[in-house]
Parts: structure tokens; sequence; C-alpha cells
């Protein structure tokens, strides 16, 4: 395990690196024996360096939960990070390209919690049971480290590549619908790019949802009503430039759409 100063020391760097979106060298490059609890170990602080400057918790956001993620990130195991207020939109906005770096974007659902989840032992029944309402998500990713040769280590302390999020749609309630057969379409300016179905996602969009809440668990951790949580995208990342519309159509469950300026 690195040193409580090493972990000051990146956690510190990311903070400036999402300042000044310049991303910083490659953490495993500099630290091959940094292990995963490490890079939660930097994550949290991180997050409380945030917390600090007057950011809130609004939810979490759970990455690699997909084949189609996993094979184009070579990370075969899911990972998680926070959500701040700061970073969920409306569909429709336009989105700063400049404030980003490498930004790329993913479909996915959002779960909003009506009721605590808590593990170790959370099934996808309590999540379900606990959800308020599902909505159409699209995750925009940012990079405060560079990406060649990232992996799962370097992904941890980046907050999970998360940048923001736009929502939008129809809200429905988890029993409306059989989320695992929802399905979006991505365009980038008016043309398909990508489409998914959310069984994509662990094979039920929620069963992210309760890993992350068993994850957290030994922790003293777990999900609260009111937070927001990402469940994971069920198509590949798609890049995105200065200028470029992004619409994923979702059928019954209505576009959510962002353009970045």
């Amino acid at each position: 395990m690195l040193s409580d100063e090493t972990i000051t020391e990146i956690a510190d760097e990311l903070v400036a690196a999402g300042k000044n979106r310049t991303p910083v060298k490659r953490l495993t490059a500099r630290y091959p024996e940094m292990t995963i609890e490490d890079s939660y170990r930097v994550q949290n602080l991180w997050r409380k360096r945030s917390e600090e400057d007057g950011r809130r918790l609004a939810g979490r956001k759970i990455g690699l939960t997909s084949r189609a993620m996993q094979m184009a990130t070579g990370i075969t195991e899911p990972d998680y990070g926070i959500i701040f207020d700061d970073m969920i939109h409306e569909t429709g906005v336009e989105i700063t390209w400049a404030d980003y770096t490498h930004p790329r974007v993913e479909v996915e659902l959002a779960f909003k919690l009506g009721r605590d989840i808590t593990g170790p032992n959370a099934t996808i029944f309590d999540v379900l049971d606990a959800t308020d309402y599902v909505v159409p998500a699209l995750e925009i990713l940012d990079s405060r480290i560079e990406m060649e040769g990232r992996t799962i280590v370097d992904t941890i302390s980046d907050n999970a590549a998360m940048g923001s999020m736009v929502i939008g749609g129809n809200p429905v309630r988890p029993n409306d619908v059989d989320l695992r057969w929802v399905s979006a379409i991505l365009f980038k300016n008016q043309i398909v790019e990508e489409t998914g179905v959310g069984a994509g996602v662990l094979n039920h969009p929620a069963s992210g949802v309760h890993w992350l809440a068993n994850k957290i668990a030994p922790h003293g951790d777990g999900l609260k009503a009111g937070e927001i949580i990402l469940a994971g995208s069920f198509t590949r990342p798609m890049w995105v430039h200065e200028g470029d519309t992004v619409l994923a159509d979702y059928g019954q469950l209505g576009t959510v759409a962002c353009r970045f300026v």
C-alpha cells in the first residue's frame, strides 16, 4: 500500500488537474505497486477535498458493468465513483467542451432512490423496492489522468472517469417496464453511432446498484434515499468534439440530448 503522504499528493494533484484541464501522468506508471485499495483511498480523499470546496454529494456512478465497456477498456471488473450535484444537467443543455479533457459519452439508466440500500447482503429486489423511478441518462466521461495504458487503478483514482451527466426522457417506476429490454439508439450529429439494450449491464441494470451497495458496506457506507445512481453503460464510449450534438432515443422512455459548444 502507498503511504498516506503519497495518497495525499496524488489526490491534490488530481484536484489541480480537474481545474487546469491538464491530465497527469498515469499513476500506475509512477507507482507500479499501487493497488485497488490505494485507488479508492485516493478517490475518497479527492471527494473530501471537493466537499471542502463546497460540492455536495448527489449520488454514485457505476462503471465497467457491461461487456461492451470492458472490451473497450480492457478492464474486467466494475468500479464506482462520486456524483456531485454540480455534475447533473437537464436534457437540452449546452456543455462547454473545453471544460473537459478527452470527453466521451455513454448511454445509461439512472436510478433515483426513495429509500436507503445497505449491504452487505443487498439484492436486486432491494434495489427495485427502494427505487422511486428510473430515468434515461447520458454520462459524459472526463479524464484527469492520461489515458494511454490506463488500468482500473488509474480509473478508480480518477473518480471512475466521471465528468457529468444529463438526464431526460420519461421517468418510469422500475416495475412498470422490463429494464432488461430498455434499448437506446445513440446519435451524434444525426448519425447513429451506437445501439444497446439494458441487459448488457450485468444482465439487468439494477444488478450494478446492489453490487455497489454491497461493495461499499465494509467501509460503513451505503446508498441513501434521494441519491441518483448511474447504473453503467450499455454502449461503448463515444468520442465527442466541440460543435457535436448528441441524442439518445430510448423509445417509450423518451429522449435525452445535449450539445457541446
